[in-house]
């Protein structure tokens, strides 16, 4: 790859960059040629604590790509911590780079070093790619890590509780009833925490079907829950009561809102609207109950908060839990003012974040 990303660049203001339309406070660029490191760590706000949010490692297309992605997904962590009552603010960070080939201790050491940098403005976790054990590299360089070994560990449980909770008040929302026996549910992307949720959706005796790039995760799948399978490239085109992406975002989008063929949209990818304002609307329109990603896959940052001040692993199942009620509130609230929910779930982050921002001064 061309040696043109930007290196160990901090681009900061007293107030917030706004030349990339989101308002970022802080964006690091970070590469090391002994270890192959090529990152980017992005700071969206911290009105109300540090930011805290998840490291990836995907091989993007190319580093725009790279950009575009921590960018989206900083700014979701800002509003799902908000609309979660926790005292954090959002960020995201990104390593370029194929998770099954080019990881290394050293790599993720010095990637420890450059969070390390940022001197607790950013707290880092696991995501997409990455492992407990990966972080384990990270925090011999940084204690700015949560989600550890020993510790909270893996928060995948905790999400998929919570997907869980906010696609039960979704249904009822939609039909009266949150009973998903029986109920046609498509998961789009079988990790971590899809595996979890499907867990939870097989006990309650819905009919799953499921789509994964990865043919040995979906052979197992299969024959441990008897659901069916449909091919990546014609999940859209299946009859569903709800749909649920739980892979990567951007899911819905022109070429596939109009072939969606279900009445409830509930999964744990970040950023599944390509664009929220158009997208949301367009469901909306449509009837299709959309919840708001970041709001009912919350369940991961909760457990990571809980390790950072002590609470018990009851209560952050209690917390996760609540995202049933909170999820119900945003519905109606989006009903009541005729807003699309994920409109409906903005304005809720931003006026705690704008509320919190007028007591600091």
């Amino acid at each position: 790859m061309e040696d043109k990303f930007i290196k160990t660049s901090s681009l900061e203001s007293s107030s917030s960059i706004d030349f990339f339309g989101m308002n970022h406070e802080k964006i690091l660029f970070c590469q090391d040629k002994k270890t192959g490191l090529k990152a980017i760590i992005a700071v969206h706000n911290t009105v109300c604590g540090p930011a805290l949010g998840g490291t990836r490692m995907w091989n993007y297309v190319n580093d725009q790509a790279a950009l575009t992605d921590v960018m989206r997904l900083s700014r979701g962590m800002t509003y799902k911590n908000s609309i979660s009552g926790l005292n954090l603010g959002g960020g995201k960070a990104v390593i370029i780079g194929d998770s099954k080939t080019q990881k290394s201790p050293d790599l993720f050491k010095k990637f420890g070093e450059f969070v390390d940098l940022l001197a607790g403005s950013y707290i880092t976790a696991e995501d997409v790619g990455i492992s407990p054990q990966d972080m384990l590299y990270v925090y011999e360089k940084t204690n700015h890590v949560t989600g550890l070994p020993g510790k909270k560990g893996d928060p995948s449980p905790i999400t998929a509780y919570g997907v869980y909770m906010g696609m039960k008040a979704a249904l009822k929302f939609q039909t009266g009833s949150d009973n998903l026996k029986g109920k046609k549910i498509v998961v789009q992307g079988i990790g971590h925490v899809g595996l979890y949720l499907l867990d939870y959706l097989h006990k309650e005796g819905a009919e799953i079907t499921v789509c994964d790039i990865n043919a040995e995760s979906v052979q197992k799948t299969v024959a441990k829950y008897g659901c069916n399978y449909i091919d990546p490239d014609k999940v859209y085109q299946v009859d569903m009561d709800i749909y649920s992406p739980c892979a990567l975002g951007a899911t819905i989008n022109d070429s596939t809102i109009d072939q969606l063929k279900c009445s409830v949209i509930a999964g744990a990818a970040n950023n599944q609207l390509m664009d929220e304002k158009i997208h949301g609307e367009i469901l909306f329109k449509k009837g299709i109950v959309y919840a708001p990603d970041y709001l009912i896959n919350a369940g991961g940052v909760m457990n990571c908060y809980a390790e950072i001040h002590d609470i018990s692993d009851s209560k952050v199942m209690e917390m996760a839990g609540n995202i049933y009620q909170t999820t119900t509130d945003i519905l109606k609230s989006s009903r009541d003012e005729k807003i699309s929910t994920s409109l409906a779930a903005n304005k809720i982050a931003e006026k705690r974040i704008s509320d919190e921002s007028k007591m600091i001064k």
